[in-house]
């Protein structure tokens, strides 16, 4: 289908005119021959053009888009005479405008535009003066370009050429310059003692003192402001006294500009309108708000009474310069057409509000998550449909090299090491972060909570054979082994409630058939350990590609459950063996604290100590019936050696099953991981432990789904330089060895604590 519109009023344009001729300027060029010798293909609708402009690739660097600063700049009147062109509004991402009073900045908020500025905008770009690849190196220079383009297209009568420049040449005033100009003469000289460095390299990242055309000093600029009349200009020195660093530090880096210059003049009978594209671009001193380079200058002049109207059409082309479409088609337009494909495929997208349904003064607050525009960018099929890349999402999910079987002994292990081997260095050096010592306190408690847990909960299952000393002494050895060894560091080892349950699974049937425990617990735990190594052996960890999210959040959820299940179980035994005093006797009072103040007043009111010690925490100990190394017989029969490896298999499937679903969330794309993962060496590191653990009557440790996520999330790295009102985008994760092999020392060092709390609480009660 074709775009037709019918019955649109253009008051701006005319209704006759004179096509642009070439008269031999340098940024001129040939529009109906494109540069590769190739004719523009004729397209159906305007989106197929701009998919295809989009999808042409320029080998010279200056069509490559760059991020966009807009400013909107309209001519201020005093006494009845035009003076400078004022600041009004400027995008980043989101429109900002000058607030009532001229005081401050509003909010950022989406730009809503009405559809009739937008067709007079097209009428504009039809019918007005399109330079495009204009070589430039001053405002001077590009003023009388314009001007002899519009003299030659008929746009401009002669006389009033030299109005028009000095229109164009006024002084921009900024609204940064009059916050700057209120501040303390005392505290500015303080703020500026460290400035003058970080201001230096702030430019410098944007690429302004290290781009010989776009340097303020150079030797084209000087004589461009040498040709200034009457100091209507100011000095082309940049000066960081009236550059706003708050916000430049906002822009991106290598970020360029574009100026929207509207106003209305009492010599202009009818509106002139300019477009023009800057090649290379080029620092303006003093036109934009922030010193970077300028790429494209759009330019309205028209007659008085319709400044409304002119100020919604400088809006219209500023937000369409921000729309991440147009500004591509502006960077590689060929032509004109190529604009007005543009204008034309952004009206297609636009989805207009009736006028008495809302009220259009209302600001809509930049979303959260801002939507991607690729389907924009995709040709539709013959069909209508657009390309369906289902397939690629759902091969996407668990795609790499990590996880493609090599058919040898071992093979998956050893691309794993090599893989991982070059970042090591890089992991010790990523952690110099604070970001990282936050990282290390808060995993330090968030991790001793569940071991400790774990620990007393194990330790009442297995009537103290395993308890909470044993567990901070596995988990301090395990993680630490599997932080300097593994795959992803980022994975965080713990106790889970998988192998909680299957530990009192096997505790109640040693029990049962009069089985020493932690002789078969060594026996099983060797089994498994051996079993993950032929895992290992044999690329089984490829099949992880198989697992679908569904299976990562059914995993997740028996987890939660179990976790919910535990703690309420805990509950209702407490509330069984200590129930709530409903008939205020002191003597069943509960008491959990160990401030000697509170035991003070205790004894005072001479409550018997039977009654209370009870409820005091009990100190952490070793049972004193084993020792620290388990044998796999003990005093159990032969054929438990053997026995062992039934339990030994179903363990094997809990422990693959939960390292490796963890491990799969932990290395998700959306994570943004940059140093790749080892399946193969994260289970390795597992089993080898694994069965150290067991040997020495230890806790097994796996992946630990909820602290391996939490460990993700204290390290996530985000952009230090957003635009206003635009969330920071996640730039991906710090990855690195050092805060995973710091908690679990710390953890180590935590059970040199526990002689504080083996204390006689009846002595303690005397002081």
């Amino acid at each position: 289908h074709r775009a037709v519109y019918v019955g649109v009023h253009v008051p701006l344009g005319r209704q006759s005119r004179r096509r642009h001729r070439h008269r031999g300027h340098r940024h001129h060029r040939r529009r109906r021959d494109r540069e590769d010798g190739r004719e523009s293909p004729t397209y159906d609708t305007p989106s197929q053009r701009v998919q295809f402009l989009l999808g042409t690739e320029d080998d010279d660097e200056e069509h490559i888009p760059h991020d966009l600063f807009t400013e909107l700049d309209e001519l201020a009147f005093r006494d009845g005479e035009v003076q400078v062109w004022k600041e009004t509004a400027r995008w980043l991402k989101f429109e900002e405008d000058v607030e009532d009073g001229g005081e401050r900045w509003s909010k950022p908020y989406v730009a809503t535009l009405s559809l009739h500025s937008l067709f007079e905008l097209r009428s504009c770009i039809l019918n007005g003066t399109v330079l495009l690849d204009m070589r430039a190196n001053c405002i001077e220079e590009i003023a009388d370009m314009v001007i002899d383009s519009m003299l030659a297209s008929g746009q401009l009568e002669e006389e009033l050429q030299e109005k028009v420049r000095a229109a164009i040449l006024k002084r921009h005033h900024h609204q940064n310059e009059k916050k700057l100009s209120n501040r303390i003469p005392l505290v500015r000289s303080f703020a500026d003692i460290g400035k003058k460095h970080s201001d230096s390299h702030l430019l410098e990242r944007n690429g302004l003192l290290a781009s010989p055309q776009s340097a303020p000093g150079n030797l084209d600029n000087k004589i461009c402001e040498g040709r200034i009349n009457g100091g209507s200009r100011e000095n082309s020195t940049l000066d960081f006294n009236r550059v706003d660093m708050n916000f430049m530090k906002k822009i991106p880096p290598g970020a360029e500009a574009s100026n929207v210059l509207v106003g209305e003049v009492d010599f202009l009978e009818h509106p002139i309108i300019a477009f023009v594209r800057l090649s290379p671009a080029v620092l303006l001193t003093g036109l934009t708000e922030v010193p970077v380079p300028t790429r494209f200058l759009f330019l309205l002049l028209g007659p008085f009474g319709k400044g409304l109207q002119y100020h919604e059409i400088g809006r219209s082309i500023a937000t369409l310069m921000t729309d991440e479409i147009f500004h591509d088609v502006a960077y590689k337009a060929k032509d004109r057409n190529d604009l007005l494909s543009g204008i034309d495929e952004f009206l297609d997208q636009v989805t207009v509000l009736p006028p008495g349904e809302w009220d259009p003064s209302i600001r809509i607050e930049p979303p959260k998550n801002v939507p991607s525009q690729e389907k924009r960018k995709m040709p539709v099929l013959p069909n209508g449909s657009a390309h369906c890349s289902e397939a690629a999402k759902e091969m996407e999910h668990h795609t790499g090299p990590e996880l493609q079987r090599t058919g040898r002994i071992f093979g998956g292990l050893v691309k794993d090491v090599r893989r991982k081997a070059p970042f090591y260095w890089s992991d010790i050096k990523d952690s110099l972060s604070l970001q990282c010592l936050a990282s290390i306190l808060f995993l330090y408690c968030a991790c001793m909570s569940p071991v400790i847990t774990f620990g007393g909960l194990l330790g009442e299952a297995t009537k103290g054979n395993i308890s909470a000393i044993e567990s901070l002494f596995g988990a301090s050895m395990t993680g630490v082994a599997f932080s300097l060894f593994s795959g992803q560091p980022l994975t965080i080892l713990g106790s889970t409630g998988p192998v909680l349950v299957f530990e009192k699974i096997l505790f109640k049937f040693c029990c049962d058939y009069q089985l020493s425990y932690l002789s078969l617990r060594t026996s099983i735990g060797l089994w498994t350990a051996f079993l993950c190594i032929l895992l290992v052996a044999t690329d089984a960890s490829s099949l992880v590609c198989y697992i679908t999210r569904f299976t990562e959040e059914a995993f997740a959820s028996l987890i939660c459950i179990i976790f919910i299940y535990e703690a309420l179980a805990k509950l209702v035994h407490l509330g069984e063996l200590y129930p709530i005093n409903m008939h205020d006797e002191l003597e069943n009072l509960t008491f959990y604290t160990f401030s000697a103040a509170v035991k003070r007043l205790v004894l005072q009111f001479d409550i018997p100590s039977q009654s209370w010690t009870r409820f005091f925490m009990e100190p952490v100990s070793v049972c004193s019936t084993r020792g620290w190394l388990i044998s796999p017989m003990g005093p159990n029969p032969w054929w438990t050696l053997l026995a062992a490896a039934i339990p030994a298999l179903l363990c094997t499937i809990l422990i693959f099953m939960d390292q490796q679903i963890t491990a799969i969330i932990i290395n998700r794309k959306e994570n943004k991981l940059k140093k790749g993962c080892g399946y193969h060496l994260d289970l390795l590191v597992v089993a080898v432990m694994l069965g150290v653990c067991s040997i020495m009557g230890l806790p097994w440790f796996v992946a630990a789904t909820v602290l391996s996520i939490s460990h993700v999330n204290s390290l996530k790295l985000e952009s230090g330089c957003s635009a206003p009102g635009e969330q920071p985008k996640f730039l991906g994760i710090r990855e690195q060895r050092v805060t995973s092999f710091m908690i679990f020392v710390l953890m180590g060092c935590s059970v040199f604590m526990t002689s504080v709390l083996k204390v006689d609480i009846s002595h303690t009660l005397m002081f």
